[in-house]
């Protein structure tokens, strides 16, 4: 690995967790729990790595749909992440920030999470993106309306709206769009993952689940992103 071509930003879709318990004829929650303690493992190097975005997938507009027993475990077991992990993410500079809206999680969730953003708002070091409640077409959406709501007040020409306007009223606003999206378990699809802000981003997809990624995954990932020529449409 060419630690002088780190990706400035690593997204992940952390999926696989309900089929790893399965195949060991456990509750899917116990996959998520396994998931979880991943986790921390790779926050700590992509932080030691010098990656300064670190974006991942915990919660989707459409996981709602899924049991409410599933739905009401995991909202526990973030809740119990970041009551074990805040004091050592804090300790670690890495600031905290949630992309959704994660007002309509249960009020300790809401409780909790508004906790780590507020006691890590001022941390300089990795920035731990968390999609909570997140879908990037309803995050296009708003984006739109709220460029709408501008125009109609006469606070916005429509000629002046260009792709940067439309970025600045989405959720990512500020942070730059991800060099490297990986997925786990083998699918390979985006489901409503960062839509408009992977446009130009490298993938990589492994058959590895979730619970089973290692900082060895992560790091294989990475430097299958440097064996790659980013041209953005253009020739090099």
């Amino acid at each position: 690995m060419d630690k002088e071509r780190i990706p400035l930003h690593i997204a992940i879709v952390m999926d696989g967790n309900g089929r790893w318990a399965a195949k060991r004829s456990l509750p899917r929650l116990a996959g998520h729990n396994a998931g979880m303690g991943v986790l921390k493992e790779i926050v700590k190097s992509c932080s030691s790595l010098g990656v300064g975005h670190l974006t991942v997938y915990a919660f989707s507009t459409e996981n709602w749909k899924r049991p409410e027993d599933e739905v009401g475990g995991i909202f526990r077991i973030l809740v119990a992440y970041v009551e074990k992990e805040l004091a050592e993410l804090h300790q670690n500079n890495v600031r905290v920030t949630v992309l959704g809206d994660y007002s309509a999680l249960p009020r300790e969730a809401v409780i909790k999470l508004d906790e780590a953003l507020d006691r890590t708002k001022e941390n300089t070091g990795l920035a731990f993106h968390i999609a909570l409640n997140y879908g990037s077409r309803d995050e296009i959406l708003q984006g739109v309306r709220s460029l709408a709501t501008e125009v109609g007040e006469g606070r916005l020409r429509i000629e002046d709206i260009d792709a940067q306007k439309l970025s600045d009223h989405l959720y990512t606003r500020g942070i730059p769009d991800p060099d490297l999206v990986i997925r786990t378990s083998g699918e390979k699809r985006l489901s409503n993952f960062l839509l408009w802000q992977s446009a130009y981003s490298e993938f990589v997809f492994t058959d590895v689940y979730w619970p089973d990624f290692t900082p060895a995954h992560l790091c294989a990932a990475i430097e299958e992103y440097q064996g790659r020529s980013r041209r953005f449409g253009g020739v090099k």
